[in-house]
């Protein structure tokens, strides 16, 4: 047995009465837009109303889909609301099956017809954090250029006073369709009607300040908030802060960039830090103490006695807060410490002196190519007794 689609309120969530007229639907719609729409109500209950406001509109001021509600159905349902009694034919577009094949020109909307009322698209903004900001999450008030309901008609297009009114050409809906003749019998093509652009609809008097779309371009300020652990690329959806859908329609969803500045000191890689480190020769052999500065202040970085070029010392848990798809914080990477020696180009006499001296002492006059084998025999050392053989 199937399970029964339980229809929605449409008149309900308007506030309207059932025997109410096409011109009180259309202002119970505006009073509840002027106090729901995102731009004057960032509550996210709020936002959640407003869409099914203009879904209950758009379906009630639709007729075709406002006779399915009055006969008990739900046009958005599964079924197109035939399962609650209304006309069997409609969940299967057979009106319109039947108008391909024989030309009929029937009234109600066709369709193909988009709708005067569309959603909103999505829109994107980059904002630059630097690595400190990316380390501990940051609050912004971002300016946003973005389509915004229109003040004067609150988003239907129309001057005061005025309504809109049925296409004549299409007769509402939405499409124009010829017919050609053929060996195979007539041939039924349809495309959006020009005069209403598909809604099935025209506006007589358009609004001064929209020219009828029902919204305009404004710049306002929207704050959004950066989690720690943030990286470049990474985006935060703001729901329902995009551009508002023509015809006053609920609004896209806003997404916000991060674009991450390179820092001088450390590169990212994930959660991990990396820095490098130059050591003259002489504190690279004797070993030594520096301070290295880190996200979280100065650390002392110990250098052993002998250290090479190459090593890399790992500082566990001083990198960046590893973000997780939740949205919360889980731990820290580690520093990854370079290690570079700098040999000395520039030398005085003196200090020549005192190098050759110390090569004396440690025998490294002429040193081995390869630092010599496990037996202390280095590459030449070996060719020789090779060829000796």
């Amino acid at each position: 047995m199937r399970n029964a689609h339980v229809a929605r309120d449409y008149y309900g969530i308007l506030g309207v009465e059932r025997n109410a007229g096409s011109d009180e639907i259309k202002r119970a719609y505006r009073r509840l837009a002027r106090e729901l729409h995102p731009d004057v109500n960032a509550d996210a209950a709020a936002q959640e109303r407003f869409r099914e406001v203009s879904v209950a509109y758009e379906v009630l001021s639709d007729p075709e889909k406002r006779r399915v509600v009055d006969l008990g159905g739900d046009p958005l349902g599964n079924g197109g609301g035939a399962g609650g009694g209304g006309d069997p034919f409609s969940a299967f577009g057979f009106g319109d099956i039947m108008d391909a094949f024989f030309g009929g020109q029937g009234g109600g909307r066709g369709r193909s017809q988009r709708g005067r009322v569309q959603h909103g698209a999505d829109a994107l903004i980059r904002m630059s954090l630097t690595l400190e900001d990316c380390a501990t999450g940051v609050s912004r008030d971002l300016a946003v250029d973005t389509a915004v309901l229109c003040s004067d008609c609150t988003g239907s297009g129309c001057a005061p006073g005025s309504a809109p009114r049925m296409c004549d050409i299409c007769s509402g809906r939405g499409e124009v369709r010829s017919v050609q003749r053929s060996f195979l019998g007539q041939v039924v093509t349809a495309r959006p009607c020009s005069n209403c652009r598909g809604s099935g609809e025209v506006i007589p008097d358009p609004c001064r300040q929209c020219g009828g779309d029902g919204r305009v371009r404004s710049r306002r300020t929207v704050g959004v908030r950066m989690p720690a652990g943030v990286a470049d690329g990474m985006r935060v959806r703001l729901t329902g802060q995009g551009e508002v859908g023509s015809g006053g329609g609920p609004a896209g969803d806003l997404y916000v960039e991060v674009e991450e500045v390179p820092h001088e000191l450390f590169t990212r890689d994930g959660a991990d830090l990396h820095c490098t480190v130059v050591l003259p020769m002489s504190a690279a052999a004797l070993g030594t103490t520096l301070p290295l500065p880190t996200l979280e202040g100065p650390e002392e970085l110990r250098i052993d006695p002998g250290t090479q070029a190459g090593t890399v010392r790992t500082l566990r848990g001083k990198g960046m807060p590893r973000l997780r798809s939740t949205g919360r914080v889980d731990g820290r990477g580690d520093l990854m410490v370079h290690v570079d020696v700098a040999v000395p180009t520039k030398l005085d006499a003196k200090q020549t002196d005192l190098l050759r001296q110390l090569a004396a002492l440690r025998g490294e006059e002429q040193p081995d190519l390869a630092g010599g084998n496990r037996n202390g025999h280095g590459i030449f050392s070996r060719l020789r007794d090779s060829f000796g053989r």
